[in-house]
């Protein structure tokens, strides 16, 4: 079939996009299906996660299910990913559309028999796909997922946009969870699944300390295994900052981050959050950079970092830094991401005057 024919052919067909990957690379895959169910006009899309993102897209306007799949967990090892390929297969796909990389994933689409695979070249398995497109590693991870709509027409015009829905349900309990009064938000996100992408704590602490002596409202948010890089940051402010870490399923964490006016973060999935829900974000990288394609997608965010030779030491960070030092994370002074706040907070004031 031509490329140029394959939109109108799949107008009412079945569509499965395939994201198992981090949190973060879920929330960046939101362009990519809003388009592909705009462009393609399916008369049923689904995305494959992880258990764990599955809260993420929940209520989603443009998904018609999510799906899982465990394969850290029931659905490990060879017996799980043809498990899983059976379920894709009894579905009865007619096009997958898969940002995700993984030999894994290009393994389960081809054994669930889906006619018609989009994948990109990079890919490990890219030998499965029956259409491969050109992953450009100078551009954003977004632009580079809507790369994938090469044979149905090419990108959207126009501005990306992340999104993510907050639930009525989630709403409720952010607001019972939130502490009380008239200021602005500032959520506080220390954590990372990857110790060297992780700003130190006592940054942290003293941008949360000045920020409640600001008289702002300040809430450090995180999962339950960020909980102890949060407690940490807890004490160290002097306990001016409300403790949310692990305290919030991941639909309440994205209606908290929803309510800031500002968010305080690592390059993590705190970070993509914000910018599916329009908070501008001061981001600290440390192992990582912006360069990458992982970077704040909200165009007021500031991005803080050390300028060392040495980063990135790779593609996720890691466990250790590799020479020792911890550099990346140490030598990001406190005052600079305090200032960045202050700025982000004195714009939001302007720009709500301007439009009052």
């Amino acid at each position: 079939m031509r490329r140029s024919a394959w939109p109108d052919a799949l107008a009412g067909r079945r569509l499965l996009v395939v994201q198992t990957s981090f949190l973060g690379d879920v929330v960046l895959t939101t362009p990519l299906v809003s388009a592909l169910r705009e462009r393609l006009r399916p008369g049923y899309l689904a995305v494959l996660v992880r258990p764990e993102a599955a809260q993420l897209l929940a209520g989603h306007p443009d998904i018609d299910e999510v799906l899982v799949d465990d394969k850290y967990g029931r659905d490990g090892g060879v017996w799980g990913l043809a498990k899983t390929a059976r379920r894709l297969r009894r579905a009865r796909f007619d096009v997958a559309v898969s940002p995700h990389r993984s030999l894994r994933t290009a393994l389960v689409l081809a054994m669930a028999g889906v006619p018609r695979r989009v994948g990109f070249g990079s890919a490990r398995g890219a030998w499965l796909y029956h259409v491969r497109v050109v992953r450009d590693p100078e551009r954003h991870d977004i632009e580079r997922n809507l790369g994938l709509l090469a044979p149905f027409g090419g990108p959207p015009v126009g501005t990306p946009r992340l999104f993510l829905p907050v639930s009525p349900a989630a709403e409720a309990r952010a607001a019972e969870l939130l502490p009380a009064g008239a200021g602005p938000l500032v959520g506080i996100a220390p954590g990372s699944v990857w110790p060297t992408k992780r700003w130190a704590a006592a940054g942290f602490a003293a941008v949360a300390a000045a920020l409640a002596a600001d008289g702002l409202r300040v809430v450090i948010v995180g999962s339950v295994a960020d909980r102890p890089v949060c407690e940490e940051v807890a004490r160290a402010s002097g306990g001016r900052a409300a403790m949310l870490a692990g305290q919030t399923d991941l639909a309440t964490l994205v209606a908290v981050i929803d309510r800031c006016a500002v968010l305080v973060c690592n390059d993590s999935a705190p970070m993509h959050i914000a910018g599916a829900q329009n908070v501008p974000e001061v981001a600290v990288f440390c192992a990582t950079t912006p360069a990458l394609g992982y970077g704040p997608w909200h165009a007021a965010s500031t991005v803080l970092q050390a300028d060392l030779a040495c980063r990135p030491c790779g593609r996720h960070g890691g466990h250790r830094c590799p020479r020792g030092t911890e550099d990346c994370m140490r030598l990001v002074p406190a005052d600079g991401v305090l200032a960045a706040v202050r700025d982000l907070l004195i714009r939001r004031t302007h720009a709500r005057s301007a439009a009052s």
